[in-house]
C-alpha cells in the first residue's frame, strides 16, 4: 500500500518466496551473492533457468534426458527409461543433455486401467509409475510416484472429484502421469 501511494521503486529483501511472488513485479533470485535468475514472478516459477531456482520457488520434478529430435516449437527428449517427452524448443539452446522439469500441480494422475481422456489426449506427455505414498491434505492429495527409471515425482492432485482419503490411489498401485508439453521447462539447455 505504501509503495502504491508514494509511487516509487522499492527494493524488498526477503527469504519468503510466497511473499516475494505476491509483492513483486520482478524478482532476483540470488545464490552465494550472485543473481541466478531475474524476471517476473510467473517467469521464474514457470520457466526456472537453473535447478536452484526451480527448487527455491517450490517443488519441481526434474528428469534427466537427451534430445532425441529438435522441432521448431516442440522438441522430443528421451528420458533414461526410454520414454519420449515433448518440451518447448526455446529452452534447449544447443545442448544435447538436459533436465526437463514439471511442477507437481501440472501433473494429472490416473490408474493405468482407467479409460479416460489421458488415453485419448495424444498431445500430452505420459509417464507410468507406481504410487509410493498418498497423503490426503484436504484441498489436495499429495502423491509420491516412482517411475520405472527410478525417478520419484511429486504430484498434487486437487480433491475436486473425490470425497476423502479412501478414494486416493493406494500404495503400490500403477498409475499414468500426464501433462501438457508447454508445462515442461528445461534446465541445462546451454553448453556451459
Amino acid at each position: 500500500r505504501i509503495q502504491q501511494e508514494v509511487g516509487i521503486t522499492f527494493i524488498y529483501v526477503t527469504h519468503d518466496q510466497e511473499e516475494a511472488m505476491t509483492m513483486s513485479d520482478r524478482i532476483a533470485v540470488m545464490r552465494a551473492g550472485r543473481i541466478e535468475q531475474l524476471g517476473r514472478p510467473e517467469e521464474l516459477y514457470e520457466r526456472p533457468a537453473t535447478e536452484f531456482v526451480a527448487g527455491f520457488l517450490g517443488v519441481s520434478n526434474l528428469l534427466e534426458g537427451n534430445i532425441a529430435e529438435r522441432g521448431q516449437s516442440l522438441s522430443a527428449i528421451r528420458l533414461a527409461d526410454g520414454t519420449l517427452v515433448r518440451v518447448p524448443s526455446i529452452g534447449l539452446n544447443g545442448a544435447d543433455r538436459i533436465q526437463v522439469g514439471v511442477r507437481p500441480e501440472k501433473l494429472r494422475v490416473v490408474a493405468i486401467d482407467d479409460r479416460d481422456n489421458a488415453e485419448s489426449d495424444g498431445e500430452a506427455n505420459r509417464l507410468v509409475g507406481t504410487v509410493l505414498d498418498a497423503s490426503y491434505i484436504g484441498v489436495s492429495t499429495q502423491y509420491l510416484i516412482e517411475t520405472p527409471g527410478g525417478s520419484r515425482l511429486t504430484v498434487y492432485a486437487q480433491n475436486i472429484e473425490t470425497s476423502g482419503a479412501a478414494e486416493a490411489y493406494a500404495d503400490g498401485q500403477r498409475v499414468r502421469l500426464t501433462w501438457r508439453p508447454e508445462h515442461t521447462f528445461v534446465i541445462g539447455g546451454t553448453d556451459d
